[in-house]
């Protein structure tokens, strides 16, 4: 299937690739279908686009290869929605905000995009009460180094 993408231009995807957010994704509640795409020479960096509406695509990328302390335990209801039975076939995405230079750029921890690969269905998760922020640094602070 053929389809116009905010960064890429006119690509061809299988229909089997489509992730459904039955209840669209905040902001974006008619969106309902998207795809994950990956940017060319660029392995840390993905594109979550629609598949309806060429001009909506968020910038994504694994947090845990950032903040590999970050940690959040789903709802029963989250894991039934998303039919989640392993934890293997969960991806957990942050929607990132890049700026120029690139070390302004941030990350949403706050509402993570949560898919099932094995099912290709998806939800942004908004946490309660966890203490993550909506703008975290996309580079970590520096752990300073203590002076014995």
């Amino acid at each position: 299937m053929k389809m116009q993408t905010k960064y890429l231009g006119e690509i061809d995807i299988k229909e089997d690739k489509i992730i459904k957010f039955p209840t669209g994704i905040p902001g974006f509640l008619d969106e309902t279908e998207f795809v994950l795409l990956d940017f060319p020479d660029n392995t840390f960096l993905q594109i979550l686009q629609a598949v309806k509406t060429a001009n909506t695509a968020f910038i994504v990328t694994n947090p845990f290869l950032i903040y590999q302390d970050y940690t959040f335990e789903l709802d029963d209801s989250i894991l039934e929605a998303l039919k989640i039975r392993a934890v293997e076939d969960v991806i957990t995405l942050s929607i990132a905000t890049i700026r120029n230079p690139f070390e302004m750029s941030t990350l949403n921890l706050k509402a993570p995009i949560i898919i099932n690969s094995k099912e290709m269905i998806g939800k942004q998760y908004i946490f309660g009460e966890e203490d993550y922020p909506i703008k975290a640094s996309f580079v970590p602070p520096k752990v300073k180094k203590g002076v014995k």
